[in-house]
């Protein structure tokens, strides 16, 4: 069942002497349960793309279609965890997580109980009333996604959430990543620069040209869970992606000179 589909999304950006087309006709579909990875060469429009899936920013033309319903704006079926968690640090990790669900209204009692499921499931609840800036940058992000999946989202959105973290740290969140898909079932559209990190996370790539980008090619990675960033049997898939990228690398690096 499709779940979410962007048909022919173009983008522009339009400074004062000059427009600069970001995305050239994007078309992507997503069926339900689908753990779908972006990667593309830096700059090439992969978290405009995921922004416009969520809802904040506007296609120039084309459409983004969810359950068969074209999308206009954002909301509570599809949630975005950004690369800086844009936590509240005023706020303890319980009511961080509990945000969104006392903006919805839910009782606090409620709150309370769904919030902690989520807490144990990303190794929380010993923080669970420490203050953001106590905490490491991979904690933050878990708390980030925690935030995201008590609200039950149908689709999740992620944009590059383990780039700012330390090796040893985005190898664990790696695992416990796929663990939580496979509980959740959740459909998830990760954005990343790492293409071992996309090749452990995605049961389907999706390789974007370089900018003005169009989606270039999609891989599907049909191999077991959970998947190690260390696993020499990856190395495949690794290579098939490179072998795509290397090319709309070098004609960013010509656009440069």
């Amino acid at each position: 069942m499709t779940k979410f589909e962007a048909k022919n999304i173009v983008k522009n950006f339009r400074h004062e002497d000059y427009t600069l087309r970001a995305l050239d006709g994007i078309n992507l579909k997503v069926e339900a349960g689908d753990f779908v990875c972006l990667v593309g060469p830096s700059g090439c429009g992969k978290s405009t793309f995921l922004r416009i899936a969520a809802g904040l920013d506007t296609p120039d033309e084309g459409e983004i279609k969810f359950d068969g319903k074209t999308i206009t704006g954002t909301g509570p079926e599809r949630i975005l965890v950004f690369q800086e968690g844009a936590l509240f640090p005023w706020l303890k990790v319980s009511d961080n997580v509990e945000f969104g669900l006392k903006m919805a209204g839910v009782p606090k009692d409620d709150r309370s109980q769904i919030s902690k499921r989520f807490l144990d499931m990303m190794q929380l609840t010993k923080f669970a009333n420490a203050y953001t800036h106590q905490l490491s940058t991979g904690m933050k992000q878990r708390v980030a996604i925690a935030r995201a999946l008590v609200m039950d989202p149908d689709v999740l959105l992620m944009d590059e959430p383990f780039a700012a973290l330390d090796a040893l740290t985005r190898d664990l969140l790696l695992v416990e990543m796929q663990l939580i898909w496979e509980k959740t079932k959740k459909t998830i559209i990760f954005v990343t620069h790492n293409v071992s990190e996309a090749v452990v996370l995605g049961n389907k790539i999706a390789i974007f040209s370089n900018r003005p980008s169009r989606i270039k090619k999609e891989l599907i990675i049909d191999y077991r869970r959970p998947r190690l960033v260390e696993d020499e049997n990856l190395m495949k898939y690794q290579k098939q992606i490179l072998a795509e990228l290397r090319p709309e690398v070098k004609k960013l690096d010509g656009n440069k000179k």
